[in-house]
């Protein structure tokens, strides 16, 4: 397919989801696996009228699934709920760190011991396929600034934080695979990637979002609507903290979800949030826009805009999922792995997180379902494969992340929406 035809394709299926978007909301899928489906049909699989290798288009791929997880990131840092509490965030950065360390252990212990990789690029498998997906878990997201749903924000704050919390297994597999430098016993690695990186990138974007915030607080409270500004502001602060953070060797995910955190609960101790205009946002993106309250701050006026990027970078790279597969893509090897990865992996580690914390049951065992990967795993396999590693090893990679998050964008599609209904009717809500 030529460009041409990528823009007729992509147009389509944009102009046919938004038609029948109110017939989707029933059908008891996902729209991703619908995009998914279109893929695959028009990929090698079946009519081969385009294919993408992950291997030879590397750089593109990776350009591709940072600008959408950033985008990502910072839409679900600034729909976090305020004020910030200890006790509130204990779950998600139990999830996010000690859970992310779990999963990729297990998963690489599975991929060395049962399916043969080497020590290195075992854990680097671990580290691709552990982070749960910010984009592609739309339905068990935060909805808007407003929502307190336990269960929504503990799923939301896990995604944002552990894309950057697994980029220090990411640099691990790859020292051990020989592409960097872990120092004499590790200590290179623990001293930069774990507690430098760590430390610095959610300093960058707690002083980005703070400093932003305050800037802006003035000018929001004269200009009334802000227009396009907001969203000029909202991509600027996403640039600025992540190229500093690249530019200081910090986790730049990281850094983009601590700074629209920041934002917000900044702008709330400024200027306050009042329940008229968290439901006046929710309006507007559940697309019920028939009230009028007040001025959005700087955090809700870039919201909306970053929601449609992040929908419309769902809609490409699902597309180009389904391209990458053909039909000897599957094996058992792979759907082994996901099925470990999702049954076993996924929510022995949130079991272990949520130990000795007073998170009710139902929450904990959803949780333990709701691990959806995605276009954060893609971004990782891209990043790897950029660093030079071996193409025996990218491919052996390739192959497992791509089954994993097909197989995540079918399983969970699926089991979504009729386990969140069912889960509504005894909703958690946030104290």
């Amino acid at each position: 397919m030529d460009i041409p035809q990528w823009f007729v394709l992509v147009g389509l299926l944009l102009l046919l989801m938004g038609l029948t978007a109110p017939a989707i909301k029933r059908i008891p899928v996902t729209s991703a696996i619908i995009y998914l489906a279109v893929g695959i049909i028009l990929g090698p699989s079946v009519l081969g009228l385009f294919h993408i290798n992950p291997i030879e288009n590397a750089k593109a791929l990776e350009l591709l699934t940072e600008v959408a997880v950033l985008i990502s990131l910072f839409a679900a840092g600034v729909k976090m709920p305020v004020p910030v509490s200890l006790e509130r965030w204990q779950s998600p950065f139990r999830l996010a760190f000690l859970g992310m360390a779990v999963s990729v252990g297990l998963v690489a212990a599975f991929a060395h011991l049962a399916l043969g990789l080497s020590l290195g690029a075992a854990v680097l498998l671990g580290a691709i396929i552990a982070p749960t997906d910010p984009v592609l878990a739309t339905d068990v997201q935060v909805r808007h600034p407003g929502d307190r749903d336990h269960l929504r924000f503990t799923l939301t704050s896990e995604a944002g934080m552990n894309d950057g919390s697994a980029f220090p297994f990411v640099m691990l597999g790859l020292g051990l695979l020989g592409v960097h430098d872990l120092g004499r016993g590790g200590d290179d690695w623990i001293l930069y990637d774990v507690f430098w990186a760590t430390a610095a990138g959610l300093g960058i974007g707690v002083l980005g979002g703070y400093l932003l915030a305050r800037l802006a607080a003035p000018h929001y409270q004269q200009a009334g609507k802000p227009g396009v500004l907001g969203d000029f502001l909202g991509l600027g602060l996403i640039c600025v903290v992540y190229g500093t953070c690249l530019h200081l060797n910090a986790w730049g995910f990281l850094g983009v979800f601590a700074a629209a955190v920041t934002l917000r609960q900044t702008e709330h101790a400024l200027v306050g949030a009042t329940p008229e205009r968290e439901f006046k946002l929710q309006s507007e993106i559940l697309g019920d826009d028939t009230t009028e309250v007040g001025t959005r701050s700087l955090s809700e006026a870039s919201l909306i805009f970053k929601e449609h990027l992040e929908r419309l970078s769902e809609v490409l790279l699902i597309l180009l999922i389904g391209g990458t597969l053909f039909l000897d893509s599957w094996s058992w090897r792979a759907v082994g792995l996901a099925f470990f990865l999702f049954f076993v992996a996924r929510p022995l580690s949130v079991f272990i997180s949520f130990l000795g914390t007073n998170t009710p049951w139902r929450i904990r065992c959803l949780s333990g379902w709701f691990g959806v990967r995605g276009i954060g795993s893609l971004y990782y396999l891209a990043y790897a494969i950029q660093q030079g590693i071996d193409d025996r090893v990218a491919l052996q990679l390739t192959h497992f992340t791509l089954i994993i998050v097909t197989l995540s964008i079918i399983v969970h599609g699926m089991s979504v929406k009729p386990l969140i209904k069912r889960f509504w009717t005894e909703r958690g809500v946030l104290a």
